[in-house]
């Protein structure tokens, strides 16, 4: 079965709550949309949402690689050599994450429709289910523990704080969070690369007894060797964000003495399912856990991401919120979300339907 159209569009998709981290506030999300149809009708969809700040890449530039001039190369493609146009494209679009993200989501979700079975089933599910954070923006006090308490009444038990503007108020939030619903939320948080090594060392001194989970990218991204120097304790508790962006990273965050516990993958950042096994593997292969993360993104990609995410066996976390403050979407399905708890519908492909 051959690949016989492609069709791309942006979509325009505002946020019903605008966030703050440490570097932008964020008020609406602009995707790339990619369909793939075969020959018998049969069509895969794909979405890709780049981040100029992460990988350098602009949707106007990810709008560019994917006009029909630039992929006359996919017309006419078997399906059946799904692996080697899948490896083919981080060498067509090597400076272009969100482009080649939805072309390859778009891939897997018609080849695994055209098999007639769920992604995560093609890839060997592993994991079944696992509750998702929700992400508080950097807020004052009083307006992330009304967030918090709106989250906890929806039934999530996982929160993710943004952090990075300064230590003292973050750890005041936190303190008032922790207090106020006790041991009853997880709580993760984000510095976006807003820390120096000494509010790191500071930060880690006063929240021991706060509980936290996870640490999210605390420095700039090109402060891995500063990251191996960090005591084993606390290099467990980092997850390598902006600094992880391809196979490549992951090898030179693994290399000893390792940078990390935690690789934070993101479809967007490394170019879709293809490239994020290829992270995972290398994670595995250094005894690294995995946390599933993403942009503003709409459910076409955030349940590609879910369903590699539990082809993983290593997997750990998930922080797959990303569409659920999305005004509206261009697709339903995808995923069932219950008391923060995600889980793939079950259906074939990505299991999303285009409203």
């Amino acid at each position: 079965m051959k690949i016989k159209e492609i069709n791309v569009w942006k979509a325009d998709l505002e946020l019903t709550r605008p966030y703050t981290i440490a570097f932008k506030t964020v008020s609406a999300v602009e995707n790339v949309l990619v369909e793939l149809v075969a020959e018998n009708g049969l069509t895969g969809i794909g979405a890709g949402n780049p981040s100029k700040e992460v990988v350098g890449e602009e949707l106007s530039q990810t709008l560019a690689v994917l006009q029909p001039e630039h992929l006359e190369w996919l017309l006419g493609r078997d399906l059946r050599e799904f692996q080697a146009i899948c490896a083919e494209l981080p060498v067509r679009l090597t400076h272009n994450p969100a482009a080649r993200a939805a072309l390859d989501i778009a891939l897997h979700d018609l080849f695994t429709k055209f098999l007639g079975v769920p992604l995560v089933s093609f890839l060997g599910q592993r994991l079944d289910s696992l509750p998702t954070s929700i992400t508080i923006g950097i807020k004052s006090v009083a307006e992330t523990l009304a967030e918090a308490e709106e989250y906890v009444g929806r039934g999530f038990t996982h929160l993710k704080v943004k952090v990075g503007e300064s230590v003292g108020q973050d750890l005041e939030r936190l303190v008032k969070l922790r207090e106020a619903h006790g041991n009853k939320v997880t709580i993760r948080i984000d510095a976006n690369q807003g820390w120096t090594t000494y509010d790191l060392a500071n930060f880690c001194t006063q929240a021991q007894p706060l509980d936290i989970e996870l640490i999210e990218q605390p420095l700039p991204a090109p402060m891995i060797d500063d990251l191996r120097e960090l005591p084993d304790a606390v290099k467990d508790l980092v997850a390598a964000d902006e600094s992880l962006l391809s196979p490549l990273d992951a090898f030179q965050l693994a290399t000893p003495p390792r940078a990390c516990g935690i690789y934070n993958i993101k479809l967007m950042k490394c170019g879709g399912v293809y490239a994020a096994r290829q992270i995972a593997t290398i994670a595995q292969q250094a005894g690294i856990d995995l946390m599933w993360g993403c942009n503003d993104e709409s459910i076409v990609s955030i349940s590609g991401a879910l369903h590699v995410a539990f082809s993983c066996a290593n997997t750990r976390f998930i922080d797959l919120d990303g569409s659920l403050d999305l005004a509206r979407d261009v697709v339903s399905g995808g995923f069932i979300l219950e008391n923060g708890i995600m889980r793939p519908n079950g259906k074939p492909g990505l299991g999303v339907e285009r409203i």
